[in-house]
């Protein structure tokens, strides 16, 4: 079990509903510290957008979509051990 801190609770809510919202930019990666795979995702969505005509952006948006419903689902103690303990950085 990891250290329960009350900022991870917020942290999960403000990650979830980002991925939500804005999860084809990858801001509820950055939220929760993985900025590779936040950059990741950026990249995709404004570079690939670019050439795919916003056909990666909205798979990037349904990505994120999904991420911020997973976040939201979880318990606290298994969003905590599953994103800060275990640091699993995709779903």
């Amino acid at each position: 079990m990891a250290n329960l801190n009350p900022s991870h609770s917020t942290k999960q809510l403000l990650a979830g509903y980002c991925g939500i919202i804005f999860g084809g930019f990858g801001v509820h990666k950055f939220i929760l510290g993985y900025a590779p795979e936040g950059f990741i995702m950026l990249a995709i969505s404004v570079i690939g957008g670019t050439f795919t005509y916003g056909f990666s952006l909205i798979i990037m948006q349904l990505v994120g979509l999904i991420e911020g419903m997973i976040y939201l689902n979880k318990s606290h103690e298994e969003f905590v051990d599953t994103y800060f303990a275990n640091k699993q950085g995709w779903f």
